[in-house]
């Protein structure tokens, strides 16, 4: 090939080349100006996300434009500022924040909602919901809301609480007598007893008695009667008593278990018992020397038998007469002279007002016979006499009648 027309070959390559070099320049020159245009046409925008922030370049037209760009899905119950149709522009804040869904039970509603408040007690101020002094709200009003949290309120109720006899008006929202008081901070020993038993629900305007129960020992020194020791003397007159040996009390311990309720003695129950000084007994001589030979001169020992015949001779007076034996209720056996009439039943013996017939006294008594003036008697007063029988039923023969008696000594 000739050099001309090599020179002119080259030149031609030479000149494509640049065409392409500079059409390539021109190409990359207009994609960098339109992704320059393009990113200079883009927004800047802060997010908070549910509490995280970021900042992104958009050409998103809307706030909402800008959620679904990242995939955000909305509830009309969310937080979002601006509102979604809000158009965008260059460094705008936007916040967004998801509601949480929440059940709260008040009683027996429960109620599930949607919330973007920050802690319980927002949620229910946001919701009025109104809370007693006395409610008790599960989780505290200062946690913070999480997803599907559950929150009760217990409405508190008025209770009268009785402890140890001391009485107050309390506010409870417990459901046993046993959650109550501990509630109520209440600590019970195992001797206390409360009422109404601990597993009873309570209810509004109950009662509940905490009766405080103690177990004390209680020591006491106790008296002890002396016995009276009667032992006969012949050498003594009937009716006469001689000390011989003066009586003296002993001393007992005794140990008692004291039940207390609130303070106050209810039972107590004796545990042992020792004897610390003996007791003394206090012997007295009795007379058994008879001062009248022979009370009696009839030759029978009842009023069913016949009766001597009336002395001559003495004092006589009518009197109102009654009968009694030895073995009436109250009666010793014993008259006021000491005579024993369960011993001596054939003994004819009168209950007499010494002041007007003297003890010791002679009598014959009609219808009844001789007899001594040897025993008194509380109703005896005046012209009245009671006259002694072994047996009740000649005690009711007798009865009540008016008589004449003739003193005789």
């Amino acid at each position: 090939m000739k050099p001309k027309n090599m020179k002119s070959l080259f030149s031609k390559s030479l000149s494509r080349r640049k065409w392409i070099v500079t059409i390539g320049i021109l190409v990359t020159s207009a994609v960098a100006f339109g992704i320059l245009f393009y990113e200079g046409s883009r927004n800047t925008v802060a997010l908070t996300i549910d509490g995280e922030q970021k900042e992104i370049r958009t050409k998103a037209e809307t706030i909402q434009d800008i959620l679904k760009e990242l995939e955000i899905s909305t509830r009309s119950e969310d937080y979002l500022y601006p509102s979604g149709t809000t158009k965008v522009s260059n460094n705008m804040k936007i916040v967004w924040e998801p509601a949480k869904q929440v059940e709260v039970l008040v009683g027996d509603q429960k109620k599930k909602v949607w919330t973007t408040a920050d802690t319980v007690g927002e949620l229910l101020s946001e919701t009025e919901v109104e809370l007693g002094e006395h409610d008790k709200v599960q989780p505290a009003l200062s946690n913070k809301i999480t997803g599907n949290m559950k929150i009760t309120i217990n409405t508190a109720f008025p209770l009268k609480l009785v402890d140890g006899g001391k009485q107050k008006k309390v506010w409870s929202t417990s459901t046993t007598v046993a959650d109550f008081l501990k509630q109520q901070g209440i600590t019970l020993k195992n001797t206390d007893r409360v009422e109404p038993s601990l597993d009873k629900v309570v209810k509004a305007n109950d009662v509940v008695n905490v009766v405080r129960v103690e177990k004390v020992t209680d020591v006491v020194e106790e008296t002890t009667d002396y016995t009276v020791v009667s032992q006969k003397d012949s050498k003594l007159s009937k009716g006469k008593e001689k000390v011989v040996q003066e009586g003296k009390k002993g001393l007992v311990e005794k140990k008692y278990e004291v039940v207390k309720e609130n303070g106050k003695e209810v039972s107590r129950k004796l545990i042992s018992e020792k004897t610390v000084k003996e007791s003394q007994n206090k012997i007295v001589n009795v007379g058994t020397k008879v001062l009248v030979a022979q009370v009696s001169r009839g030759s029978s020992s009842s009023a069913s038998s016949s009766v001597s015949a009336a002395p001559s001779g003495g004092r006589e007076f009518y009197v109102s007469s009654t009968a009694y034996t030895a073995f009436c209720n109250g009666c010793s056996g014993y008259t006021a002279t000491g005579l024993n009439l369960k011993a001596n039943p054939n003994l004819k013996v009168i209950a007499v007002d010494p002041s007007v017939i003297p003890l010791g006294t002679k009598v014959y008594v009609e219808g009844y016979g001789y007899a001594v003036a040897a025993d008194t008697g509380g109703a005896i007063k005046g012209n009245k006499i009671d006259v002694f029988f072994p047996t009740k039923s000649d005690a009711y023969r007798w009865g009540r009648k008016t008589i004449k008696i003739k003193i005789l000594n």
